[in-house]
This record gives structure tokens, sequence and C-alpha cells, in this order.
């Protein structure tokens, strides 16, 4: 397995040089003693300073970008890298770009294109395909965000599958810039022979039949070898770019990172069965991949027509993999972009037939069948709702009071925020935790709740910190212990050394800790 944070046994020791590279020079000088900053009066103090800077936004932003945040839990690697990056990707492996439809090609160029390269050297023409390939300047208009948003990965397809390694390196740095410290990223593992099975078996509505036909002659246990081995060439071009094994490694190798198996949801049935069983034989055999999800836009005509079918695909898939997790796509519509009748249990199946533990925007809650009753329902099973604002913003046209997220909260619905593509989006987490700050007024405890439960969410292996998911009250191991300290009594030592989990989540009590300390000595 391949880890790409460095966990320890001693993890409290560890934890004071961790955090110093992400504070700023000062607030390293002199740390303040854990019990200064442990009880609520530094907190008192980091929610007034939040309050002085609400409406500053160049404040806010400096505040929010040294909070630690946690993990992104939503997150696309192709559409989460920079535009920039993709270019330059492009340019390297000598692509062209069509002048009309500004899609990244192979060569030889056409009549119509021109060489990537171009987009280095001519600045009219980058700003071209920024625009193109990403939510750049976009109004809407003839096109609609919507559209636009999902079309950007059409344009860059070509040049954003070749060096998934060094598209990794680039959010990864960009996460521990911004004091996150655990990422779970979609993608698609062995799309080729994947594909190629599922042309090969055909579709059987007897799931079990299918299974068995994709079983047979060794055929998925290819595609999963070749899933791992695509794995292997990424995460070594991720250490090659990084230098994570030497002793001046990239900032984003402090980010431990697990990947979400996708499946097409509009593909044929064949295709999303087989996509969605590979994820499964992946997370039991090897651990950076933990769990599955369905993408692609839930609007399509394929989504609509065959969203019961894909459920009840998770729905014999899930007691035959018991460590695969389930995390969906389900809700990221609106009144107008579908018909009423789609709106009405998107969120709710999803839950109910297909086993989702994480649901991933869940903006249309409220359009649903008896939604009161169905937030009682995520709040009692604990299913998290991953809200990246932004996104719903561009694609949906759905912000501020509109927004489900307070409604989700008021209902103990648990809730963190993520990026979804932030490279398309023009965004990163900080600005997510700025428009969650001032749209909604939140206080620095909602803030540090919310990274909170970032990690506690996410599928990492191992005992929780927390025995109580909605107060963060610590186990009993812990209860004694200063949070984040450097000497944690036997037995929390212990629980930490025996939970990645745990041990993720202490580490960041640290970050507050240290985070507290900075604001209290006006170091932010």
């Amino acid at each position: 397995m391949i880890t790409l944070r460095r966990t320890t046994v001693a993890a409290a020791a560890a934890c004071a040089a961790l955090i110093a590279p992400l504070l700023p020079a000062a607030a390293q000088a002199a740390p303040l003693p854990a019990a200064k900053v442990a009880g609520g009066g530094a907190e008192h103090r980091v929610d007034a300073y939040l309050d002085s800077v609400r409406n500053d936004p160049e404040a806010l932003r400096r505040f929010l970008y040294q909070l630690p945040k946690g993990g992104d839990l939503h997150n696309h690697l192709s559409g989460a890298v920079s535009t920039e990056l993709l270019i330059r990707l492009a340019t390297e492996d000598g692509l062209c770009i069509d002048t009309a439809t500004l899609t990244a090609q192979v060569a030889p160029c056409s009549a119509t294109a021109r060489p990537a390269a171009d987009a280095e050297s001519d600045p009219d023409f980058r700003r071209q395909v920024i625009r193109a390939w990403s939510m750049q300047d976009f109004v809407p208009g003839a096109e609609s965000g919507h559209d636009h948003f999902f079309a950007t990965f059409l344009k860059f397809g070509e040049a954003s599958w070749r060096h998934p390694g060094r598209m990794l390196a680039e959010v990864t740095d960009t996460m521990a810039d911004q004091q996150q410290s655990y990422l779970e990223t979609m993608l698609t593992p062995a799309s080729v022979s994947g594909s190629a099975l599922a042309a090969k078996v055909g579709f059987d509505p007897d799931f079990a039949a299918m299974r068995e036909k994709l079983l047979a002659d060794g055929g998925m246990a290819q595609v999963v070898a070749d899933a791992r081995a695509e794995a292997d060439r990424m995460f070594e071009e991720y250490e090659d770019t990084q230098n994570c094994d030497s002793d001046r490694p990239a900032k984003g190798c402090s980010v431990t990172v697990r990947l979400i198996s996708q499946a097409a949801r509009t593909s044929t049935p064949a295709r999303v069965f087989t996509q969605l069983m590979l994820g499964m034989e992946l997370a039991g055999q090897d651990d950076r991949f933990v769990a599955v999800n369905l993408v692609q836009p839930e609007d399509a005509p394929a989504s609509l027509e065959n969203y019961d079918l894909q459920m009840r695909m998770l729905d014999f898939l899930h007691p035959l993999y018991p460590k695969a997790h389930i995390t969906l796509h389900a809700g990221e519509l609106v009144p107008g972009l579908v018909k009423p009748e789609d709106l009405r249990f998107h969120i709710r199946e999803a839950v109910l037939t297909g086993h989702a533990e994480r649901i991933g925007h869940g903006v249309d809650v409220v359009d649903e069948d008896d939604s009161a009753e169905l937030l009682n329902t995520l709040a009692e099973r604990h299913t998290l709702i991953e809200v990246p604002l932004t996104s719903n913003e561009q694609i949906l046209q759905v912000s501020g009071p509109d927004h489900p997220f307070p409604l989700y909260r008021r209902h103990v619905v648990p809730t963190a925020l993520a990026t979804d593509d932030p490279g398309v989006s023009r965004g990163d987490i900080t600005e997510e935790y700025q428009k969650a700050t001032t749209r909604y007024a939140l206080g620095y405890r909602d803030l540090r709740n919310l990274a909170r439960t970032s990690l506690e969410y996410g599928f990492l292996p191992g005992r929780s910190l927390w025995q109580d998911r909605d107060r963060f009250e610590p186990v009993p191991e812990c209860a004694s212990d200063v949070l984040g300290g450097d000497h944690p009594s036997a037995g929390c030592e212990a629980l930490l050394a025996a939970s990645p989990k745990a041990e993720q989540e202490w580490q960041q009590e640290c970050g507050f800790r240290e985070f507290e300390a900075a604001v209290v000595r006006h170091d932010i």
C-alpha cells in the first residue's frame, strides 16, 4: 500500500514538526504552551478575530487560508488540476488544439488546429483556451453554466490522462498550502480494458449471472491487475515529481491520498456494471482504492433512464464487497433542468437502494417526496453531504439562501465543504470556506467542525478519535488528553498507532492548537 502521507506511531511527537511549515514564519518562533491554546479562551479570541475580519475579504482569506481544513472528499482529478498545467502537458505531449472547438487532439494538427504550444506563446490564444477549458470569465448566454462546465471535460480530455501523477502533485501541493491533509480523488481505473471486457460480456439483467461472466476466464482479474498497474505508475510519477522519498520532499507529500473508482453513468449498462464491480474488487484488494461513485451529468437522458437500474446494481454488489464504500452524486438537479418527477427520489434512492454513505451535492433535497422525512433519515443514518458551493453556483445557479447547506445543518445532517473541480471552477478550498463563512454567518467552532467532519467521514480505516460524531467528544482512551498534544496517554497513543483515521484526526487537532496560538499572537 502506498500512503502518500507518512503516518507515524508516535504521531503526537511529530505534530509540531508537521504543522510548523504550514504557518507564517512569525508563528513558528515561540509556540504557546498547549494548556494556553487548548481551552475555550483561545477559541473565543479566535472567534472574535474572525468577526473582526468577516467583512474584509483579503483579511478573511488570509485567516481561512491558514485554518486547518481537513480533507477534500469530493474531488475529480481531471477537473481539479489547473488549466495552465493542462496546457503545459498538452504542449509537452505534442498535442494540437482545434481553433473552432478548442478541443485538444493528437498530432498531426489538422487545417483547423494549432499546436498546443501556441497556447504557451500566444496570449490571445491562451486566453481562449483557458476560457474554453474552465469557467474563467464565463457569462451565461446562449450557453448555460451547466453546459459550459461539463463541456470543458470533453475539450481538455485528451490532455488530462497521460500524466496523472504530475496532476496529483499539483493538487496535493495546493492542498498542503491551504492546510488540508487528506484527499479522496475520483478517476476511472483501467478504462480501456474495462470497456473491452464489458463489450465482450454484454449486459445481463441477471446481475449474479453477469458477475460470473465478468469473473470467468480471469477477465475481471486481468482488468483489476491493469488498474493496479496504472495506480502504480501514477504514484511512481507522483513520487518522482514530488521527491517524496528524499530529504527535501515537496509539501504535497504530507497529504494522504486515496482513490475513488468512478463509473460513467451515461455509459451502457454493461459498462456501468463492469466499472462498479471493478471499483469494488479494487477496494477489496488494494488499500489505495476505497470507494465507488457514479459521475457525469445526473440530468443526461441516459442517467435519468438508468438511474433505478444503477441503484439496483449497487444494491446487488454492496453485500458482496464489504470493504468497498459507496459515495454517490445525487440531487445535482434543480427545477427546470429535469422534469418534476425526476426531482422526487434521487437522493433517497441513492441512500436506501444504492447504500450511499455520502451524497455529493444533494441540492434538490427540498424537491424530493417528503423532504422533511428524508432529512431525518439522512441525519439518523449519518449520511454525509459533500458540499461544493462554487460548482453548485456555476452549474445550477444555486447559492446563498437558496442553497440547502443551512437546511442540512439545521437538521443535523453532517456536511463537509469540497472543491469538486477547482481547476474548472478556477477556485480552491479556501474560497469554499470563505463563501460558507460570509453567506451563512459561520463562527470559528462551525468552521473547525466542518474540517473535523471531513476527516471523520473520510474512508480511512480504523477507529475514530471521536465517540460522538456530532459533538466531537473524544473516545474514552483520549478523553483526559489535550487533543493534539505532544504527550498522549498510553491508551490514547495505542489508539493512534493502530488507527490511520484517529492518527489523522489527532494531527488536525494539533493543527488547530497551532493555528489558535498564531491567531492569539496576531501572526495571521
